[in-house]
Formats: C-alpha cells, structure tokens, sequence
C-alpha cells in the first residue's frame, strides 16, 4: 500500500518531533545530574566545615585558661565569632542541601517541577547567604590588627611542633580548610542556581515538544 505524500510530510514531522523530544528529555536528565551533583558537593563542604571548625572550638574551649594564669595559651583580646559561624553556617549548608538531595528523589515534588525547581532555588539561596556570612565574619575580624582570630593565632604559631594539644599546625590547618570550603560555597552555589536556570528552560522546551508531539494519521 502506498503512502499518500500529505501523509509522508506527517510522518516526516512527527518522526522530528520525536528527535526532538528525546534530546529535550536527555538534557533534562544531564541537567538534573548536574544539579545534583553541585548539590551533593555542597553538602559534602558543608560537612567539612563542621567537622573541621567544630574541631578547632573544640580544641580552644578545652585549652583556653583563665586571666588568672601567668602563661596562657591564648591572647586575652581574641576573637572566637568567625569560627563559631564559620560552625553555624557549615549547618546550615549541610542541612539545606541534604533537603534539596531529599525532596528531588520524592516522587511527588520530581512530578511537580515548579515545586521541585523552588527547593533547588531556596536551598541554594540560603547556602549562598550562609557561604557570605561566614566570609563576612572571618574577613571582618582577620582585618583588625589587635584582635586575633583562631586561625590568625594559630598559624602564627604553627612552625612550633607540639607534643599535645593545641596543635599549632593542625589548628591552623583545620581552620583554613573550612575557611576555603566556606569562600568555595558563593561560587558553587551561583552554578546550582546556573543549572536550575537552565533545567527551567529545558523543562519548558520539554513541554512544548511533549504538547505538539502527536501521531500521524495513516491510510
């Protein structure tokens, strides 16, 4: 049987819409994965900074001895606040992107792509914020020339070597790596808003081409 040739130009089109919609559906998919993976990045920084400035407190409050002793290990005029947000806001990181992980592998909120691109958004506006935060702190404080900053004491004396705590050189250490991870967060997170951008545009190309796509009528 022979095809009419107003029934060719359907199948011509019907067969390039279908083209087209694999390749939307495949960069929705490499979209995601993308996201997903700045976010899993994120969660893992934030991790880090936790563990690693919550070690550096830790160390501090269990060294740090009173006015009342003639040699403390501590200057008097110290400031702790940088790494008790760099604390507090490595929390926040973690918490708001183990959320994001979360409710992008819920059915319900995957089916629902406005409501799953605003946990994307929300998730990262708040680690951009916290990432900020902490910067904002230990910049503002590590720019004074009287008061020291835990990594600033730390690392002035981190050549001494140490048989027990504080160990100068890991303290510091420490506290640099979750500083990094902290000024790593801005840039990351501006790219998980970079890629939802881009997932809202392919989703909406996805769903032009899933309206037009249609089958052709043969006889």
């Amino acid at each position: 049987m022979s095809v009419k040739p107003e029934f060719q130009s359907d199948i011509h089109e019907f067969e390039t819409r279908d083209v087209g919609y694999r390749k939307a559906l495949r960069a929705t998919r490499m979209v995601e994965s993308i996201r997903l993976g700045l976010t899993t990045l994120a969660l893992l920084a934030g991790l880090t900074i936790v563990g690693t400035s919550a070690e550096t407190l830790a160390v501090y409050n269990k060294t740090h001895l009173g006015q009342d002793f003639l040699l403390p290990l501590w200057p008097s005029d110290f400031d702790i606040r940088p790494t008790i947000a760099l604390v507090t806001c490595g929390s926040i990181i973690f918490l708001a992107s183990a959320v994001s992980l979360i409710a992008s592998k819920v059915q319900a909120v995957r089916n629902s792509p406005l409501i799953h691109n605003s946990f994307s958004i929300l998730a990262s506006l708040i680690c951009f914020i916290a990432g900020l935060i902490g910067m904002s702190f230990f910049y503002g404080v590590n720019a004074s020339s009287t008061v020291f900053s835990l990594q600033a004491w730390t690392c002035q004396w981190s050549a001494i070597s140490m048989t027990t705590a504080p160990h100068w050189g890991r303290l510091c250490k420490e506290s640099k790596v979750a500083l990094y991870l902290t000024v790593m967060i801005v840039p990351l997170e501006v790219l998980v808003l970079g890629a939802t951008a881009w997932a809202v545009f392919v989703e909406k190309k996805l769903f032009v081409v899933r309206e037009r796509k249609g089958s052709p009528a043969l006889s």
